[in-house]
């Protein structure tokens, strides 16, 4: 596989024009569709199978519907005007004992999908002013804005996109 960073050792310097808020909120609605177009002919023991230990195709899809509370809760702080992020579980326990292996792929595809819903929906009618609200992101020890949060959102979609790419390549 390729060498890449790891998600926790990334910095995140970009800042998206407010403006962009719409645009950046088109790759989170679409995430669900690319996974599932990604994944439509894929056999359940490859979807399944763990490489060195690390999440299966499944896990990491799951993931990304395991950390949807987080997203919503976190957009939730910047309508409320908390001066810090909710933290996040760095453990990833949630998807550690989610047991994602044990139901079907087609199953955990559309869990993604329906709870990305509700961010999408949370998101939609968001205004330049409210992408422009600003807290502090907790990890990153640095001020984000909301429209920040739905480009760190989808760069966390696509991190995961392709991993899961590496493991069907590979």
């Amino acid at each position: 596989m390729a060498s890449r960073i790891p998600w926790f050792e990334r910095t995140f310097e970009y800042r998206p024009p407010v403006e962009c808020g719409k645009d950046i909120l088109e790759r989170l609605r679409g995430t669900p569709a690319r996974l599932e177009d990604r994944l439509a002919d894929i056999p359940p023991a490859s979807a399944t199978r763990r490489p060195q230990g690390q999440w299966s195709i499944q896990e990491n899809v799951g993931h990304l519907s395991d950390l949807e509370p987080l997203w919503r809760g976190r957009v939730e702080d910047f309508q409320d005007k908390k001066p810090v992020l909710r933290p996040a579980d760095l453990s990833n326990q949630r998807t550690h004992e989610a047991n994602h292996n044990q139901r079907s792929l087609r199953d955990v595809l559309a869990e993604f999908r329906n709870t990305r819903r509700l961010l999408v929906e949370m998101l939609g009618p968001m205004t330049i002013t409210e992408y422009a609200w600003e807290s502090r992101h907790p990890r990153l020890d640095q001020p984000m804005r909301l429209v920040d949060l739905a480009w760190f959102v989808a760069e966390h979609d696509d991190h995961h996109l392709v991993r899961i790419s590496e493991m069907l390549e590979g």
